[in-house]
Protein backbone atom coordinates (compact mmCIF):
# COMPACT_ATOMS: atom_id res chain seq x y z
CA UNK A 1 0.00 0.00 0.00
CA UNK A 2 2.89 2.39 0.86
CA UNK A 3 4.31 2.25 -2.81
CA UNK A 4 0.59 2.67 -4.19
CA UNK A 5 0.30 5.61 -2.21
CA UNK A 6 3.90 7.44 -2.88
CA UNK A 7 3.19 6.71 -6.63
CA UNK A 8 -0.49 8.33 -6.32
CA UNK A 9 1.53 11.45 -4.20
CA UNK A 10 4.43 11.48 -7.53
CA UNK A 11 1.77 11.52 -9.54
CA UNK A 12 0.39 15.02 -8.00
CA UNK A 13 4.25 16.05 -7.98
CA UNK A 14 4.36 15.29 -11.53
CA UNK A 15 1.61 17.62 -12.06
CA UNK A 16 3.09 20.44 -10.01
CA UNK A 17 6.33 20.06 -12.02
CA UNK A 18 4.39 19.72 -15.37
CA UNK A 19 3.08 23.15 -14.71
CA UNK A 20 5.86 24.96 -14.07
CA UNK A 21 7.44 23.44 -17.73
CA UNK A 22 4.21 25.04 -19.09
CA UNK A 23 5.00 28.37 -18.04
CA UNK A 24 8.70 27.80 -18.81
CA UNK A 25 7.30 27.06 -22.13
CA UNK A 26 4.82 29.58 -22.38
CA UNK A 27 7.81 32.25 -21.49
CA UNK A 28 10.47 30.89 -23.85
CA UNK A 29 7.25 31.25 -26.69
CA UNK A 30 7.16 34.58 -26.15
CA UNK A 31 10.53 35.41 -25.90
CA UNK A 32 13.00 36.26 -28.97
CA UNK A 33 16.06 34.42 -28.14
CA UNK A 34 16.11 31.62 -25.09
CA UNK A 35 18.10 32.57 -23.11
CA UNK A 36 17.77 36.67 -23.15
CA UNK A 37 20.78 38.21 -24.86
CA UNK A 38 23.13 38.55 -21.50
CA UNK A 39 22.37 35.45 -20.02
CA UNK A 40 25.23 33.57 -18.76
CA UNK A 41 24.73 29.80 -18.02
CA UNK A 42 27.59 27.52 -17.37
CA UNK A 43 26.09 24.75 -19.28
CA UNK A 44 29.25 22.28 -18.74
CA UNK A 45 29.43 22.88 -15.07
CA UNK A 46 25.73 22.33 -14.97
CA UNK A 47 25.99 19.25 -16.93
CA UNK A 48 28.64 17.73 -14.89
CA UNK A 49 26.54 18.42 -11.23
CA UNK A 50 23.54 16.74 -13.33
CA UNK A 51 25.80 13.40 -14.24
CA UNK A 52 26.47 13.42 -10.35
CA UNK A 53 22.81 13.40 -10.15
CA UNK A 54 21.75 11.06 -12.43
CA UNK A 55 25.07 8.92 -11.10
CA UNK A 56 23.19 8.74 -7.25
CA UNK A 57 20.19 7.42 -8.93
CA UNK A 58 22.34 4.38 -9.06
CA UNK A 59 23.71 4.85 -5.74
CA UNK A 60 20.12 4.83 -4.19
CA UNK A 61 18.97 1.55 -6.30
CA UNK A 62 21.98 0.14 -4.82
CA UNK A 63 21.00 0.97 -1.64
CA UNK A 64 17.75 -0.52 -2.11
CA UNK A 65 19.35 -4.10 -3.74
CA UNK A 66 21.41 -4.18 -0.82
CA UNK A 67 18.59 -4.02 1.75
CA UNK A 68 16.16 -6.04 -0.24
CA UNK A 69 19.44 -8.68 0.00
CA UNK A 70 19.39 -7.90 3.86
CA UNK A 71 23.20 -6.51 3.33
CA UNK A 72 22.69 -3.32 6.01
CA UNK A 73 25.85 -2.45 5.72
CA UNK A 74 26.15 -2.16 2.45
CA UNK A 75 22.93 -0.57 2.29
CA UNK A 76 24.08 2.47 4.73
CA UNK A 77 27.05 2.89 2.42
CA UNK A 78 25.35 3.39 -0.75
CA UNK A 79 22.87 5.55 0.94
CA UNK A 80 25.76 7.59 2.73
CA UNK A 81 27.40 7.90 -1.22
CA UNK A 82 23.88 8.73 -2.44
CA UNK A 83 23.57 12.07 0.43
CA UNK A 84 26.92 12.75 -0.66
CA UNK A 85 26.37 13.38 -4.38
CA UNK A 86 22.71 15.14 -3.38
CA UNK A 87 24.71 17.33 -1.56
CA UNK A 88 26.90 18.50 -3.97
CA UNK A 89 24.20 18.53 -6.76
CA UNK A 90 22.94 21.13 -3.85
CA UNK A 91 25.86 23.11 -3.51
CA UNK A 92 26.67 23.74 -7.15
CA UNK A 93 22.53 24.83 -7.11
CA UNK A 94 23.56 27.32 -4.65
CA UNK A 95 26.88 28.33 -6.06
CA UNK A 96 25.02 28.87 -9.33
CA UNK A 97 21.94 31.32 -7.63
CA UNK A 98 25.03 33.37 -5.64
CA UNK A 99 26.72 33.74 -9.24
CA UNK A 100 24.01 33.76 -12.03
CA UNK A 101 24.73 37.25 -13.40
CA UNK A 102 20.58 37.35 -14.66
CA UNK A 103 18.68 37.62 -11.47
CA UNK A 104 15.03 36.71 -10.50
CA UNK A 105 14.09 40.11 -11.54
CA UNK A 106 15.88 40.74 -14.56
CA UNK A 107 13.43 38.98 -16.77
CA UNK A 108 11.24 36.74 -17.30
CA UNK A 109 13.95 33.72 -17.89
CA UNK A 110 15.74 35.04 -14.93
CA UNK A 111 12.52 34.56 -12.97
CA UNK A 112 11.51 30.72 -14.39
CA UNK A 113 14.80 29.87 -13.77
CA UNK A 114 14.82 31.07 -9.87
CA UNK A 115 11.40 29.45 -9.49
CA UNK A 116 12.18 26.21 -11.20
CA UNK A 117 15.77 25.96 -10.08
CA UNK A 118 14.81 26.47 -6.56
CA UNK A 119 11.38 23.99 -6.44
CA UNK A 120 13.57 21.75 -7.64
CA UNK A 121 16.17 22.39 -5.64
CA UNK A 122 13.65 21.97 -2.30
CA UNK A 123 12.77 18.73 -3.84
CA UNK A 124 16.21 17.43 -3.96
CA UNK A 125 16.77 18.54 0.14
CA UNK A 126 13.29 16.77 0.74
CA UNK A 127 15.49 13.61 -0.58
CA UNK A 128 18.23 13.83 1.16
CA UNK A 129 16.33 14.51 4.33
CA UNK A 130 14.27 11.34 4.12
CA UNK A 131 17.84 9.83 3.44
CA UNK A 132 18.95 10.63 6.49
CA UNK A 133 15.71 9.29 8.27
CA UNK A 134 16.20 6.05 6.55
CA UNK A 135 20.30 5.86 7.87
CA UNK A 136 18.72 6.88 11.63
CA UNK A 137 16.17 4.29 10.91
CA UNK A 138 18.68 1.81 10.42
CA UNK A 139 20.05 2.28 13.59
CA UNK A 140 20.87 -1.71 15.27
CA UNK A 141 21.37 -4.97 13.45
CA UNK A 142 18.24 -5.98 12.54
CA UNK A 143 15.60 -4.20 10.57
CA UNK A 144 12.26 -3.66 10.86
CA UNK A 145 9.00 -4.90 8.70
CA UNK A 146 8.38 -1.84 7.24
CA UNK A 147 12.04 -0.81 6.47
CA UNK A 148 12.14 -2.03 3.01
CA UNK A 149 8.72 -0.54 1.93
CA UNK A 150 10.31 3.40 2.64
CA UNK A 151 13.81 2.21 1.13
CA UNK A 152 11.74 1.89 -2.14
CA UNK A 153 9.51 4.91 -1.58
CA UNK A 154 12.15 7.38 -1.06
CA UNK A 155 14.36 5.87 -3.96
CA UNK A 156 10.93 5.97 -5.98
CA UNK A 157 10.93 9.81 -4.93
CA UNK A 158 14.34 10.41 -5.76
CA UNK A 159 14.55 8.84 -8.93
CA UNK A 160 11.40 11.05 -9.68
CA UNK A 161 13.67 14.19 -9.15
CA UNK A 162 16.51 13.03 -10.93
CA UNK A 163 14.19 13.05 -14.24
CA UNK A 164 12.54 16.18 -13.04
CA UNK A 165 16.11 17.66 -13.06
CA UNK A 166 17.18 16.17 -16.93
CA UNK A 167 14.13 17.72 -18.50
CA UNK A 168 14.72 21.31 -16.55
CA UNK A 169 18.45 21.05 -17.27
CA UNK A 170 17.64 20.66 -20.86
CA UNK A 171 15.24 23.00 -21.19
CA UNK A 172 17.17 25.84 -19.08
CA UNK A 173 20.58 25.20 -20.05
CA UNK A 174 20.86 23.20 -23.10
CA UNK A 175 17.57 24.27 -25.98
CA UNK A 176 18.56 27.38 -27.52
Amino acid sequence: MLAVGIIIWLGSELMFFAGLFAALFTLRAHLSSWPPAGTELDTLQAGIFTVLLVASSGTMWMAVWHEEHLERAKARLWIGLSILLGTLFIGNQIYEWINQTTRWSTNSYGSIFYIATGLHGLHVFIGLLAMVLLLGRMRGAAGDPGELGAFQGVSYYWHFVDVVWVGLYACLFLLK
